[in-house]
């Protein structure tokens, strides 16, 4: 399995990032993919999660309203919408694949995107 990310950057707070989070070479039908985020000095977080048909997905009560996640199957790409950026939101963010769905331990992980939210 092969998961990499992209589409990290600098954004002024308020303002919007797409992620994206190139995933293949599945061998289970019932993986999930998920995104966690790391800030300085602070425990990694998971952030959003979206199972293998994409019909379930789960947030952080943290980015509820804010953040969407998706996936283009095609592709073989989930996507993280990240809107009304706050500083807090700051963190390297890392995408992350697990055979056996959403809320249970992730097997595959990219190397992490950095994501700053500054004025």
């Amino acid at each position: 399995v092969h998961v990499a990310e992209s589409g990290g950057g600098l954004v002024q707070p308020g303002g919007s990032l797409r992620l994206s989070c190139a995933a293949s070479g599945f061998t289970s039908d019932y993986y999930g993919i998920g995104w966690f985020r790391q800030a300085p000095g602070k425990e990694r977080e998971g952030v959003s999660c979206i199972n293998s048909s994409g019909r379930i997905t789960y947030y952080a009560d943290s980015v509820k309203g804010r953040f969407t996640i998706s996936r283009d199957n095609a592709k073989s790409t989930v996507y993280l919408q990240m809107n009304s950026l706050k500083p807090e939101d700051t963190a390297i963010y890392y995408c992350a694949a697990g055979d056996l769905g959403c809320g249970y331990v992730m097997d595959y992980w990219g190397v992490g995107t950095l994501v700053t939210v500054s004025s």
